[in-house]
């Protein structure tokens, strides 16, 4: 019998939520790469006082090019290698979380924040020029009243907002699945491994003695 207690295994039951949350990372990270790369062919960076530099929106909101060495919207300038295995770590334990939820919603939240870790992390990787992790990451999104951000940042925001109210409302989502690892190594013993011995028909004893009986 294998000692249950040293052997890691993938479980479906420690992996039910990356069902989720993998997915929505995904979409997330795809749609932020896209969306950059619209950015960079689009709009010129700097100043908006540039013809065409930028979009004007609504509200007083715009597109605007801007990159950033630091962490999501504009801050921590200049730390962007250590920042970036932040994310890293981060994001692997964002996911192993998400692996070990019971709920749905709770694993796509955690998608949203993993994906938009992932989104700016290849930024830091692609555009690196000064060591690895040092590449700068591509902000656009101009609110005015805002630091510039992009579909990361907001996908960041939004899953930890969405994560925290989930938590505080539905606090019974939250609990995590424990599977037994012994009962899942080894099946179940039966009780009785081999059927009972037949041994006929229970003796009559309103029957007649036979001669067996007599002699």
């Amino acid at each position: 019998m294998r000692d249950a207690q040293n052997v890691d295994v993938l479980t479906p039951a420690r992996t039910a939520g990356l069902r989720w949350a993998v997915p929505v990372a995904g979409v997330i990270a795809v749609a932020d790469q896209i969306t950059k790369r619209w950015a960079l062919d689009r709009l010129t960076p700097g100043s908006c006082d540039a013809p065409d530099a930028c979009i004007d929106l609504i509200a007083g909101a715009r597109l605007h090019l801007v990159f950033n060495t630091g962490a999501a919207f504009a801050r921590g300038q200049g730390f962007g290698p250590v920042l970036g295995v932040l994310v890293i770590l981060i994001t692997v334990a964002v996911l192993v979380a998400a692996g070990r939820r019971a709920d749905r919603l709770g694993s796509a939240l955690l998608g949203l924040v993993a994906g938009g870790a992932v989104g700016n992390l290849i930024d830091r990787i692609s555009r690196a020029e000064d060591g690895i992790l040092s590449g700068a990451v591509v902000d656009f999104v101009d609110l005015g009243w805002w630091p510039v951000f992009n579909v990361a940042d907001a996908a960041v925001v939004c899953g930890v907002i969405g994560f925290v109210a989930l938590a505080w409302l539905r606090p019974e989502a939250g609990a995590v699945t424990t599977p037994d690892v012994e009962s899942e190594l080894e099946p179940e013993t039966p009780l009785s491994v081999n059927p009972p011995l037949d041994e006929g028909p229970a003796p009559d004893d309103n029957q007649p003695p036979t001669a067996d009986h007599i002699w």
